[in-house]
């Protein structure tokens, strides 16, 4: 048996590992089956879910940041851009001015304000249903008490189910008005429950 010095270079099994064509062999069967899988995963739950714990949270953060700076801080909902806009109404007289912090928030890609074929639940029947305005959006006032200026909500739906008019994955926030504390609800197909 002869040894090996130390320090000499190690004899290497070229049968040992994979070569390069086995590995590009590997990626191209991953990459067919990953191309023939990605479209049946169904996003449409968790775009839903996440618009709805975006806007639900820029709400709650509203009605505390009412209470926190003694002044009302507005929430206005563009239906038709997809977004929403916090508004700090310093002076509390209802319109954006110089010096007021106002930011715009959009939803979350492919979701949009409606409830497709869900049956109505406590934010009426409209997609948006405030009836309280600011710049000809509907909007909601959060109080400096933390109240809201009426209790009402809107729905979310996917683009793709509001357009078929189908019934799943949509949500429903809904502020109350003594507390102006907003919880999120899904249609389950039969029912409303809660998320949040």
């Amino acid at each position: 048996m002869s040894r090996r010095p130390s320090g000499a270079p190690r004899h290497i099994d070229p049968r040992r590992g994979f070569s390069l064509a086995e590995m590009l062999v590997v990626l191209v069967i991953f990459g067919i089956l990953v191309a023939m899988a990605a479209p049946r995963i169904n996003l449409a739950p968790a775009a839903t879910r996440s618009a709805a714990s975006i806007t639900g949270t820029a709400l709650l953060v509203a009605q505390r940041g009412a209470v926190a700076r003694q002044h009302n801080v507005v929430v206005a909902f563009d239906a038709s851009g997809r977004r929403i806009r916090v508004h700090y109404d310093v002076n509390n007289d209802g319109r954006v001015q110089g010096g007021e912090m106002a930011n715009w928030q959009p939803l979350t890609a492919g979701v949009v304000f409606g409830r497709a074929a869900a049956p109505a639940g406590r934010a009426g029947t409209a997609a948006i249903s405030f009836k309280g305005r600011q710049d000809g959006y509907p909007a909601i006032y959060f109080m400096r008490n933390g109240s809201a200026s009426e209790e009402g909500g809107f729905y979310l739906a996917t683009a793709a189910n509001q357009a078929a008019n189908r019934s799943s994955n949509v949500r429903m926030v809904v502020v109350d008005r003594a507390t102006g504390r907003p919880t999120w609800q899904v249609y389950d197909g039969t029912k409303w429950t809660n998320e949040f």
